[in-house]
């Protein structure tokens, strides 16, 4: 499995995120800069937390514009398996690869603290390593993570059971306790706390491994079904 970790100026947590794949997922991990044009290779793609652009605008705004962001696009149209956390989100709604938008937090403050999320779908490519309701304990650190949709389209990500993870304590305000979200056909999700900071429990918890390992297990399912 080839797995590629995006960077932006000012991304920070790329250097966490291949880490953590390196640790959980069998494989290559590259770093793809901004600039560069072709994801092709790749099966698994993160787009990492930090403050691309200095979070100019809007976070992730400016980041959209970035020649690597139509690759990303391309990849999600062929089902590849894409997460977005924290600035990767906000990315990610940003280029409308995801419904919905950020909003400054309820409390106007950058919010860094241990959170505890319920999982609300443990059947996706993303959490077969969990139980639906499960609560586990994933850290956030974030000023611009208050997820907001309008009423018509918070009943389309509830119905077609888009919501993956939910807050036990809404630490930002978020509609519906959203910290988690996927696309309709379920290869793309982005959510606003960091797996990838918990993936020992040296760190405060290892609950993130999961996580990585569902995609990791996706894709040798997809290499056997086509062998």
């Amino acid at each position: 499995m080839k797995s590629a970790v995006l960077v932006f100026p000012g991304s920070n947590c790329d250097t966490d995120c291949v880490r953590a794949v390196e640790q959980v997922i069998e494989g290559d991990v590259d770093r793809v800069w901004h600039k560069d044009e072709d994801l092709s290779a790749y099966d698994f793609i993160v787009v990492p937390g930090g403050f691309s652009y200095g979070d100019y605008l809007r976070s992730g705004a400016i980041a959209r514009f970035s020649p690597i962001v139509k690759s990303l696009e391309e990849a999600a149209a062929a089902g590849k398996t894409i997460l977005g956390i924290c600035n990767g989100f906000q990315i990610l709604l940003e280029a409308g690869l995801l419904p919905g938008a950020m909003r400054v937090n309820q409390s106007l403050k950058f919010v860094c603290k241990p959170c505890k999320l319920r999982v609300e779908d443990g059947s996706t490519r993303f959490t077969t390593g969990y139980e639906k309701g499960e609560i586990i304990d994933i850290p956030v650190a974030h000023q611009e993570g208050n997820y907001y949709c309008d009423e018509a389209e918070l009943r389309r990500l509830e119905d077609n059971g888009q919501v993956v993870f939910r807050y036990v304590d809404n630490p930002n305000g978020s509609v519906a306790d959203i910290a988690g979200i996927r696309n309709k056909a379920g290869n793309v999700l982005g959510m606003m706390p960091h797996p990838e900071r918990a993936v020992r429990d040296a760190l405060g918890s290892s609950d993130g491994v999961r996580l990585f390992e569902s995609v990791a297990r996706y894709a040798l399912d997809v290499q056997k079904e086509f062998a």
